[in-house]
């Protein structure tokens, strides 16, 4: 028998090279595909149809809403997230979060109003601002409400007219956007449901 020889210096080939992701890592990303899967099939049909899916995807996101056993769901959920990572998810998160009202942009949108609904409070001649950014606006009621906002305030009641500015200046921007239809469905069904 040959007695092992030490080197003393490295061999390049010897280097231990990446061979890509952990098992660990990949069960981690898989998770998280069906955490976003379970999050698509959650969506009410009128959101899930504003976001743009590949049709596999969509396909087994409604039959995984049809399955009823709890193992055949679980299978389903599995079978969603495998399709899924075939695409690229990115979309599909920023949608996620559009919808349920945390994306940045989403946030700076209710910011502005909320600090437009400030600036009427304030001053009347604001809704100069308001008939020049949304036309179609009901100044009258705006006017009525602002009114009625400070009555509030005065008597010190509950803010009502307050929130209904805000309401009214959401649906005036949310109007202007694309989708606006079926966004203002969409907040019919959840105040409803």
């Amino acid at each position: 028998m040959r007695p092992k020889s030490i080197s003393t210096h490295e061999d390049p080939d010897d280097a231990p090279q990446y061979d890509g992701p952990s098992k660990s890592q990949k069960k981690r990303d898989s998770h998280a595909l069906q955490d976003i899967g379970e999050q698509l099939v959650a969506l009410s049909d009128t959101q899930l149809k504003r976001i743009d899916l590949p049709d596999n995807l969509r396909r087994a996101i409604e039959e995984t809403r049809r399955t009823r056993s709890r193992e055949g769901l679980r299978r389903q959920m599995q079978y969603v997230g495998k399709v899924m990572r075939t695409i690229d998810t990115a979309p599909l998160v920023e949608a996620l979060d559009a919808i349920r009202g945390v994306s940045a942009r989403a946030v700076a949108r209710e910011q502005m109003l909320e600090r437009m609904r400030e600036r009427l409070i304030a001053d009347e001649q604001v809704l100069g601002d308001i008939a020049a950014q949304w036309p179609e606006a009901d100044l009258t009621q705006l006017r009525t409400l602002r009114r009625n906002a400070l009555r509030e305030t005065e008597l010190d009641k509950p803010p009502r007219a307050f929130r209904e500015i805000f309401r009214v200046l959401r649906q005036l921007d949310r109007a202007g956007t694309p989708d606006a239809t079926e966004t203002a469905e969409d907040e019919d069904d959840d105040e409803q449901g």
